[in-house]
């Protein structure tokens, strides 16, 4: 008998595979993202940037031990900002991370806002003046 996909009839909570590297890992996922709370505070910040006039393009990266997200002045130079979500980190310095352009840390934390406060300050200096 061929096995059943699980949209198919007649197919049982038998046959659903489990999501691919989950089980090898003991159900620990394969890659780091951002909850949906963080990347609305993340996108929010990034789209005043842009009314602004800082910021244009931007770019996420999701791997086994980070997921960043960088902002760019230009598409085709380095990031202005730099953004890491490291959950290893949480019990230590602070799972978020906060990066200049040059790579120098700017700010670490526990509390994503914390961390972003420098980028939020810069905001309202460019809206004011």
């Amino acid at each position: 008998m061929s096995p059943q996909h699980p949209g198919q009839p007649g197919a049982s909570a038998a046959d659903i595979l489990a999501f691919p590297g989950a089980a090898a890992r003991g159900g620990a996922p394969s890659q780091v993202g951002f909850e949906r709370a963080e990347l609305l505070r993340i996108l929010d910040l990034y789209g005043r940037m842009v009314a602004a006039g800082e910021w244009r393009d931007y770019a996420m990266g999701f791997t086994r031990d980070c997921a960043s997200f960088a902002a760019f002045r230009r598409t085709a130079e380095y990031p202005q900002m730099r953004l890491e979500k490291r959950p290893a980190l949480r019990q230590r310095q602070g799972m978020w991370a906060l990066f200049g352009e040059q790579g120098q840390v700017l700010k670490r934390g526990h509390d994503l806002s914390g961390v972003l406060a420098p980028i939020e300050r810069r905001l309202v200096k460019l809206v004011e003046g």
